[in-house]
């Protein structure tokens, strides 16, 4: 299976035959084989050309691209390898359609507190105890399905996510503490980390939504709008639990980061170089990871998950077959 690759130091991207050339300033060149890849991030300050752009463009590889201090910038998406003008349409008119868009966000706000409520049992059984938070999640869940507005929910969702956050300073071990969550920027250790998870999920949701043929743009949770794939926030909410939350706690209750691993400027706190490729390590590791599916009957990796609801999705909006976010039960 392709996986994604992470480049972290400063030189030019080419293309070489058949292959990527990283001329890298500090090294020797690598060589990437394109048929390996299946998405390509830009750490460092990388310059390419259209040569390079030309044969990601061709096998269909997306690339992340992350600024000063790894902040998320955008991402170039290849050529649509599946073009339906009839898809963009249907997707169109299904958020168009009141009934069909908050059928649709219900269900995935329904799905998030469902993983965020996974996570905090999780904890509930290893000595903490988060009973009055479970049942508040429990019936912020109910809630949300009896709303009448896309905005309503977004209320319910945001009272789910201040419940759920506000046990982050329990499970963490110390001297890592959320407080609260700031992102802009992050005002400590524990907000720069989960902001850097939070944006590599929402690049793998950027990822499997290009391998289909649903504008990015339009989403149903989100307010279509301007530089920005709304489509995306809406199944990074729905992942960001198993994800970037789950690696979260994994990284810091192993000890395997420290305070040394984050550096605070301009009044922020960031992840240094060498924090960042501790945390995707893992964040990768995690994506390859595998459970059996009860629909699939078979084993599916993280990554395949967050593609599989993207299929789901696309099935929804085309047939009106019954949409099935991903809802942790393992």
């Amino acid at each position: 299976m392709p996986n994604n690759h992470h480049i972290f130091a400063d030189g030019d991207l080419r293309r070489s035959e058949d292959t990527l050339r990283i001329d890298r300033l500090d090294g020797e060149p690598k060589y990437l084989a394109i048929e390996n890849l299946d998405s390509l991030y830009l750490h460092g300050q990388v310059t390419f050309n259209t040569r390079a752009l030309g044969l990601l463009n061709e096998h269909g590889v997306p690339v992340h691209i992350f600024g000063w201090n790894d902040y998320y910038r955008g991402s170039y998406l290849p050529k649509r390898s599946h073009v339906s003008g009839n898809t963009v349409v249907e997707q169109v008119r299904t958020y168009d359609d009141r009934s069909r868009r908050l059928g649709i966000a219900t269900d995935m706000i329904a799905a998030s507190i469902h993983n965020m409520r996974a996570n905090l049992r999780y904890y509930n059984t290893r000595g903490h105890k988060f009973t009055d938070v479970l049942d508040e999640l429990s019936a912020l869940k109910d809630r949300a399905q009896t709303e009448s507005s896309v905005e309503s929910l977004r209320g319910v969702e945001a009272l789910a996510r201040k419940a759920y956050y506000g046990c982050f300073d329990v499970i963490l071990r110390d001297p890592f503490e959320l407080t609260r969550r700031e992102y802009n920027p992050p005002s400590n250790e524990a907000n720069a980390l989960l902001s850097f998870l939070n944006a590599m999920t929402y690049t793998t949701c950027v990822s499997a939504i290009r391998k289909t043929a649903l504008d990015p743009t339009v989403g149903f949770m989100h307010e279509p709008g301007e530089r920005r794939f709304t489509l995306s926030l809406d199944i990074a909410d729905i992942f960001k639990p198993i994800l970037a939350d789950r690696v979260m706690f994994r990284l810091v209750n192993r000890q395997q980061l420290s305070f040394d691993d984050f550096e605070s400027e301009l009044d922020g706190c960031l992840l240094t170089e060498v924090g960042r490729a501790t945390v995707l390590d893992e964040y990768e590791q995690t994506l390859d990871e595998t459970v059996e599916h009860p629909r699939l009957s078979r084993h599916v990796s993280y990554k395949t998950l967050v593609q599989t609801d993207v299929y789901s999705l696309k099935k929804h909006v085309l047939t009106g077959e019954d949409y099935h976010p991903t809802e942790r039960w393992w």
